[in-house]
Formats: structure tokens, sequence, C-alpha cells
């Protein structure tokens, strides 16, 4: 097992020169089309139980390894949990398979992740989504301040709901789901401040921390009903933060707006990726999505490790450094007022300057 690939082109060189590290920016998007040489190399990944076809932040991390293989010349394994009782397994036989990285993708696996890279100091691992200051030197925690982009969305949702009543739901009452709620939460406090409008948040309750959580990743069957109960109460802007289970969501609002003129509609703010482009259904619904880059830092993270350059140092998704965002809003573009465009523009630039404060506990610190 080696840590420097050997052979590398000077076209793969270039495309790894950005070190990620601290809050650094992610990579660009594209790449040279030299075919790479083959590199003595293999990138590894674990996911959480939602699997790599989740539609989510499994996905894009996937994605991201598979970018890498394409573009470094790699070879990739992945191990693919289906609950709880198979992460440890999965990432012993990535550790067992002579893998130079094991990304392991999700909150979940956090601890798993942490003793088997104490337990294996000639392994790199990188997480994303959960970090952790007893992490050995031999971890890379990738992270994101999702709620400064939930900020933005949360803003949106309140000023395109027609009935004052938006709603936001979780998988599980844990950091990396009700960041987003926070973010989304205080959105629409200050769409409230700046409006005086009286827009309510069902759902979420920021102050207390307590909600309407499904209990997993998987059920999507309780976040059809779970949506369905929102629309009944008047919601009709909700955000599933609960991966796949924001499928169920999809399915309860194509049920809904059968028949209903368009400014009736319930729409939907998807999480993690653009559910426009990677939902697979009701994309007319959805008016935008919360994103972490993810794709863009994994194949990063795993470059600078092609290198040799491996640091331990957590990089941190915002606002300013790419690494989160606000999707386009696609299908709803003409119908989102210039208004409301201009204010998420600017609201955009005040969190990147510190002038709007977004704050909450689930934040990378």
């Amino acid at each position: 097992m080696t840590k420097r690939g050997t052979g590398l082109s000077a076209a793969v060189l270039a495309s790894a020169a950005l070190v990620l590290s601290g809050c650094g920016a992610p990579p660009e998007e594209g790449g040279s089309s030299a075919a790479p040489s083959a590199v003595d190399y293999t990138g590894c990944i674990v996911s959480d139980a939602g699997g790599f076809d989740d539609r989510s932040f499994n996905q894009s991390s996937y994605e991201g390894l598979k970018k890498a293989e394409e573009d470094l010349g790699i070879k990739t394994k992945e191990a693919e949990s289906q609950a709880e009782t198979d992460f440890g397994p999965n990432v012993d036989s990535m550790v067992q398979a002579g893998c130079d990285m094991v990304l392991t993708v999700g909150f979940l696996l956090g601890d798993v992740t942490k003793e088997a890279a104490k337990d294996n100091p000639d392994t790199n691992f990188a997480i994303v989504d959960y970090s952790d200051p007893e992490f050995s030197d031999n971890v890379k925690p990738i992270v994101y301040d999702t709620a400064q982009a939930a900020f933005m969305a949360g803003y949106a949702a309140a000023g395109m709901s027609q009935t004052g009543k938006v709603a936001t739901y979780g998988g599980l009452n844990i950091p990396t789901v009700t960041i987003f709620m926070d973010g989304f939460a205080d959105g629409v406090a200050y769409y409230n401040e700046q409006k005086g409008k009286n827009v309510e948040l069902l759902g979420w309750n920021k102050e207390s921390q307590n909600g309407t959580f499904n209990g997993g990743f998987d059920n999507q069957g309780k976040g059809k009903t779970d949506t369905q109960n929102f629309i009944n109460e008047g919601a009709d802007v909700i955000m599933p933060v609960a991966g796949p289970v924001g499928l169920g969501t999809l399915d309860a609002v194509i049920e809904a707006n059968e028949g209903k003129p368009a400014e009736e509609q319930v729409k939907v703010v998807w999480v993690d990726s653009d559910g426009y482009e990677t939902a697979g259904k009701a994309e007319e619904y959805i008016l935008t999505s919360v994103m972490k880059l993810m794709g863009q830092a994994v194949e990063e993270v795993i470059s600078t490790d092609v290198e040799g350059k491996f640091d331990s140092s957590p990089y941190v998704g915002t606002l300013e450094n790419g690494g989160v965002a606000l999707a386009p809003f696609h299908d709803f573009d003409s119908k989102v007022p210039a208004d409301l465009k201009k204010e998420l523009d600017e609201i955009k630039a005040g969190i990147i300057s510190g002038d709007i404060k977004v704050e909450s506990k689930a934040s990378p610190k």
C-alpha cells in the first residue's frame, strides 16, 4: 500500500494542485480531458443505511469517489450498509482490502470511524458530516455549515407561501439534520421580521430543539404521512431532511396537487443535492434545494492524498467557499418575484460578510 501514486501525468498533478484544508474552496468542476495514468492507490467508501442511491448525501459522496476514479486513474472499492450493524464490519472490510483511504458517509459512522482510524494508523480516513476533536491525525472531517444555505431556503419558502404556513421534518434528531431545520427556521423568522409578516413554521421549534422526526432514513411511507399531515394543517412549502424518506414527501405532494391551480400547489425544498436533478420525480414541484457540494470535496480530499499531502484539518463548507449553496429555482424561476431574488442575493452577501448572523447549535465549530 502506498500513499504516493507513481506515474502521475502532469494533467493529473494539475487537477490535484488545490489543497483542501480549513475552510478552503472546493474544487472547480470539470478538468482535463486527458486520460490519467494508472495510479497505485485505492480509494474506498462505506455508506450509511441510506445506500448509494439515496438521491442525497450518500449518492453525492459516492459520485465524488467515482469522479476521482475517472480523473485520477485510481482504483475504488465500496461497501453499502443496509443497517447500523453493518457499519463496523464494512469499515473493517475496506481496511483489510488494502484501501489507502476509507471514506465513511454520515454522522452515524462517527464512532466506528474514530475507532478504526486509531486501530489502523497507516490508513487514512475521511468522514462526511462528522467531526470529533478526539479524531486521530489520520482522519479528515468533511463538514458543512448548511444552516447558512437553509436560512436562504427558509426565507424563500416564506416568501413563496400562499397560506402563511411552511413546514420541515427530519429523519433523526441529530446535528446533521437539525442544522438544516435551524437555518430554515431562522430564515422564516427573518422574513417575518423584515416584512412584518407572521408566516408559521410547522414541524420544528428551534428554541426547544423539538419537532417532527421520522425515526430514520428509510420509511418513505411515514414521510408521506408526515407530509400529508402538514398539508392538512395548511403548509404549502415543505422541507424534508431525511434522505430518501423525502421521496415520500414528493408522493404526498403529487397527490395533493392533482387538479389544483398552480398558485395553490404545495412546493418542496429538497436537501443535500439539487433535488430537481436527483429526485427522479415531481421535479415540477421542487422550489429549490439546500445543497452540500459533497462530491467536489470528496474528490479533492482524495486528490490531495494521492499527492501525499493529506492533512487532518476539517473542511468546512460555507456559502463563502461554495461548499453549500441554494440551488436554482428551475421551473419556478419565472414564478419567483424579482424582488425576492434580489433579497436572497442580499441575504447571501450579508451572511458571507457577517452582517447577518446564522447560528445553530449544530454548526461546525
